[in-house]
């Protein structure tokens, strides 16, 4: 990130901090997967509640993440900027919604998400290309979890 571009976004602002995935999006490089891996430690106190009460989480943290992307985005003056990771942060709740953490099962909805959200096949393509501002940051990740959770709930079953 330019020093210019670093000058519009504070980690002691509370919106900027979230956005910036704690600190996580500044990664040099791959904030998105550190972004990411910056999800695991809220997935595992989320984890330690009911199903109904992650599902209200989760969908607390896309609809505020809508708010927060745009509004980084906005003071940052560059739309999705790399290192706005609050997206990657929903989308990963989004990936564990019922499915029980194990090594395996982290490994995996990781692998898939990334995946997803790197490559945006079919839907998750479109919806990026198509949407702006908050929504638009937030709603192509948010697939990618949901499409991610389906498929590892999919593979829990068969396996």
């Amino acid at each position: 990130m330019t020093p210019e571009l670093r000058a519009r976004v504070r980690l002691t602002h509370p919106i900027h901090f979230l956005a910036l995935g704690f600190g996580s999006g500044l990664a040099p490089k791959a904030p998105g997967t550190f972004g990411s891996l910056a999800a695991f430690p809220l997935i595992m106190l989320c984890g330690m509640v009911t199903l109904p009460a992650y599902i209200t989480i989760t969908v607390i943290a896309c609809l505020l993440g809508i708010y927060i992307c745009g509004k980084t985005a906005e003071d940052m003056q560059v739309h999705d900027h790399g290192a706005i990771v609050w997206d990657e942060i929903a989308g990963m709740l989004c990936v564990f919604i019922a499915i029980p953490l194990t090594w395996d099962t982290a490994l995996l909805g990781f692998v898939l998400f990334r995946w997803l959200d790197i490559q945006k096949p079919l839907l998750i393509g479109w919806i990026d290309q198509r949407f702006t501002d908050g929504l638009g940051i937030m709603l192509d990740d948010i697939v990618a979890g949901l499409v991610a959770c389906g498929l590892l709930h999919i593979m829990l079953y068969f396996i």
